[in-house]
């Protein structure tokens, strides 16, 4: 049973940083795609970025291209999106999912995995 636990989101004013994590367990987590989605209220889960097994595939949003980074540490199972210049609306709740191979694919049903979700809020 894999499980996939989120950290890092909190309340930020605009253009701050936040850094989320999200650990995986019950797999090797080194043949798995990582990929973050986020969902506001009233919209649908999109995502915004991700990271196949080989590190060199990587996706973003339009929306986020150049202020987060999204990296990973096999070595310890982790994910990582690095937020910068935050707005508010990236507010959401952020999620991060897994599926196996190296590929990143925009369809939240393609992903196997989930994880509970971390609240990140900006304010203006």
């Amino acid at each position: 049973q894999v499980q996939l636990v989120e950290s890092g989101g909190g309340l930020v004013q605009a253009g701050g940083s936040l850094r989320l994590s999200c650990t995986a367990s019950g797999r090797p987590f080194s043949t798995y795609a990582m990929v973050w989605f986020r969902q506001a209220p009233g919209n649908e889960r999109d995502v915004v970025a991700g990271i196949g097994w080989s590190v060199v595939s990587t996706y973003y949003a339009d929306s986020v291209k150049g202020r987060f980074t999204i990296s990973r540490d096999n070595a310890k199972n982790t994910v990582y999106l690095q937020m910068n210049k935050l707005k508010p609306e990236d507010t959401a709740v952020y999620y991060c999912a897994l599926v196996r191979g190296n590929n990143v694919y925009t369809r939240a049903d393609i992903y196997d995995y989930w994880g509970q979700g971390t609240q990140v809020t900006v304010s203006s």
